[in-house]
């Protein structure tokens, strides 16, 4: 599932970019009101993260804009504010639910997860591809029915390849996707996780299913 956090505070897009991304999503995060609603109109969002006060446009903005453009994303709106008119605007506006900041993450994700389950979408439980199995929900593996001890990186590393398996991934999109890093040419995190994983999930096995393309990444396939 992809989610899109549009706020404009750094610690806490931060914080929300490493929680959900850990609780196995896909996550990006925009700082700007303007640029987060391009975002959001030209890339098919699961869910977005929308705070109200923003630079450019306003959160209230930006979700107006987004459901007269035709964006069905579903919208949790984040506020310091607590007012009942607030909370009424949003749900006119076509926000699916409202948090009144500070809030405790494990609120937040409870509520991603709720609203994801409603949806008529509902979110991905389990990737299997040939013996391998990952529960997203529980964050357990196992491979052939053996139980896997991935460390909370390996797990979003492996669920980050499994969920665009056949896709080959740069050495720079990993970077940024699981360590929220820009890519140094000098930095062997990618290649050194990599390796430590593909020890857990493909040296025991006789079937590999973490490859490495030569100049342009790392894809998870079953051989043919």
């Amino acid at each position: 599932m992809k989610i899109l956090v549009i706020e404009d505070e750094v610690k806490t897009a931060k914080f929300l970019k490493k929680g959900l991304s850990e609780a196995g999503y896909v996550v990006d995060v925009i700082r700007d009101g303007l640029e987060g609603l391009h975002l959001a109109v030209e890339v098919d969002f699961d869910l977005i993260v929308l705070d109200v006060m923003l630079p450019a446009l306003d959160g209230w903005q930006v979700l107006a804009r987004l459901r007269e453009a035709g964006g069905k994303a579903l919208v949790l709106m984040l506020t310091a504010r607590d007012a009942v008119p607030e909370r009424v605007r949003g749900f006119e506006l076509g926000a699916d639910d409202y948090l009144v900041k500070p809030f405790a993450f494990s609120e937040l994700l409870a509520r991603v997860r709720s609203l994801l389950r409603r949806s008529t979408s509902r979110p991905q439980e389990t990737i299997r591809m040939a013996d391998l199995e990952i529960d997203l929900l529980r964050h357990r593996v196992t491979r052939a029915g053996q139980r896997l001890d991935l460390t909370s990186k390996e797990f979003v590393l492996l669920t980050l390849l499994a969920r665009r398996a056949g896709e080959v991934l740069s050495r720079t999109l990993i970077a940024e996707a699981v360590w929220d890093m820009n890519f140094d040419s000098d930095t062997n995190v990618v290649d050194v996780n990599v390796r430590r994983l593909r020890g857990k999930v493909d040296d025991p096995f006789p079937v590999k299913l973490i490859h490495t393309v030569r100049g342009a990444g790392y894809v998870l396939e079953a051989e043919s």
